[in-house]
């Protein structure tokens, strides 16, 4: 006989271990609403504070996953893997808008659900929302369309997919316990495996402007989700990756875009936000087995950017949702504008020698970019352009960055807080690598020992 909702949150509040029959039913009832949002977070806090083993973590992430639509691609017939990647959260961070199609372009099928901003963290589908007419919720018959047709679709996440997992989170965000490893693994992973991937990629960000902060407790979550997911069956590796200073030039919805296509087109060929893309790109091939040797992934991924067939995809993708058809060649025409554009320039010259990207990513929030509350409405044309990076000089001839907002009591607004986010010093200081380590999708913790909370 399976447990009680109450006898289940006795088990773990006492350090036990709960089977995999009775987490399955407690999630049952999550969906269903049979468990009350108070034994919810009774169970949260139980977690929380007494953690879980892998086999517990499995068993919630595919209970969470199965209480859903999961995305079937069997009947498809595709003729490559189906892949994605999930980041953490990042400012300056338009990695999926260049990703998704670059690995298409390289035989992959990528089926990619994005979430939206919340704090001083971008979200790919705000990003998208800046494109008219782009649809990021299609019926599953034409996602399976583009999907199948194009290689790519980067959609927002459905009522169907993963529901438990949304009121799950709900109750999590008011009883202290969203900062819990084995709840953040399987809220993650819930809603990537219900894509039905071969494959997945984490892009678990480090420093001033990651949500997980410390570098140790960031190997630790990306360790966790690897050793997770192949116990689910989802072979997962993961990049940490920096963000103490902001990852593209750009920070903002439409602005990102703008980056974005301009790295398709061939137009910026350098920086940090290529770096990090192409590598993460590259662990997508060779999850997916369409390459054995890393060299030969990057030279594969290197040649689609050159010829213009990364793009190609990108421009398809866009058009197949009910984007412009000619967004590639007229993207500043297209996207949103603001009527104040102002530098933000230094109080006195010199090179960039720190910068808290939690204050940029809020300076981007400021404007109205950005979320303090889920159901906030956001300005799509607001941010940050040509963001000066760690080790560079700034002065009045080189910015801190341009700002882009509707006043100009809010540029300067803006302008102050991107003064105050940055230390200068005389001489150029040396930025620390975009990318910290690679983990791979070995379980390498046994399935009895318990996660790191």
């Amino acid at each position: 006989m399976t447990p009680l909702p109450q006898e289940i949150i006795r088990t773990k509040r006492d350090g036990g271990i709960v089977d995999e029959a009775s987490i399955q039913r407690f999630v049952a009832g999550i969906a269903d609403g049979s468990v009350a949002d108070e034994q919810l977070g009774a169970f949260a806090m139980a977690v929380f504070l007494k953690g879980m083993n892998r086999d517990e973590c499995v068993a919630l992430t595919l209970a969470m996953r199965d209480s859903g639509r999961v995305m079937q691609w069997a009947d498809q017939d595709l003729p490559g893997p189906v892949l994605d990647k999930h980041s953490t959260g990042g400012v300056g961070d338009a990695v999926s808008l260049i990703l998704g199609p670059w690995v298409a372009a390289c035989g992959g099928f990528v089926p990619m659900i994005s979430g939206r901003g919340l704090g001083h963290t971008g979200g790919t589908l705000d990003k998208l929302a800046s494109i008219p007419g782009y649809d990021p919720f299609p019926n599953p018959e034409r996602l399976a369309r583009v999907v199948r047709q194009i290689g790519v679709a980067i959609i927002g996440q459905t009522d169907d997919l993963a529901p438990a997992d949304r009121r799950f989170y709900a109750v999590r965000d008011v009883t202290a316990t969203v900062e819990c490893t084995p709840l953040i693994v399987a809220s993650i992973l819930s809603k990537k495996l219900a894509a039905g991937l071969d494959a997945l990629v984490m892009d678990v960000k480090t420093g001033s402007g990651s949500v997980m902060g410390a570098e140790s407790r960031c190997v630790e979550l990306a360790e966790t989700i690897c050793s997770v997911a192949a116990g689910a069956g989802t072979p997962t590796s993961a990049l940490v990756t920096d963000m103490n200073q902001v990852l593209g030039r750009n920070a903002g919805n439409a602005l990102e875009v703008v980056e974005a296509i301009e790295i398709l087109r061939g137009e910026r060929r350098e920086g940090r936000l290529i770096e990090v893309t192409r590598a993460l790109a590259a662990e997508m091939l060779l999850a997916g087995g369409l390459f054995a040797v890393r060299d030969e992934a990057l030279s594969a991924l290197d040649e689609s950017l050159r010829s213009g067939r990364a793009a190609e995809r990108f421009q398809f993708m866009v058009s197949a949702l009910g984007g412009p058809n000619d967004l590639l060649e007229r993207y500043r025409e297209i996207l949103p504008r603001t009527p104040v554009v102002v530098d933000a320039a230094p109080a006195e010259p010199g090179f960039i020698a720190e910068m808290d990207v939690y204050q940029v990513g809020m300076a981007v929030v400021e404007l109205g970019g950005g979320r303090t509350r889920s159901d906030q409405d956001i300005d799509l044309a607001v941010g940050l352009e040509n963001v000066a990076g760690i080790g560079e000089r700034v002065d009045d001839h080189r910015p801190i960055a341009r700002i882009h907002a509707r006043t100009r009591e809010a540029a300067e607004r803006a302008a102050a807080r991107l003064t105050g986010a940055i230390r200068l010093s005389d001489t150029p200081a040396q930025a620390r690598p975009a990318i910290h380590r690679a983990v791979n999708s070995s379980p390498s913790r046994h399935a009895s020992e318990a996660l790191p909370s």
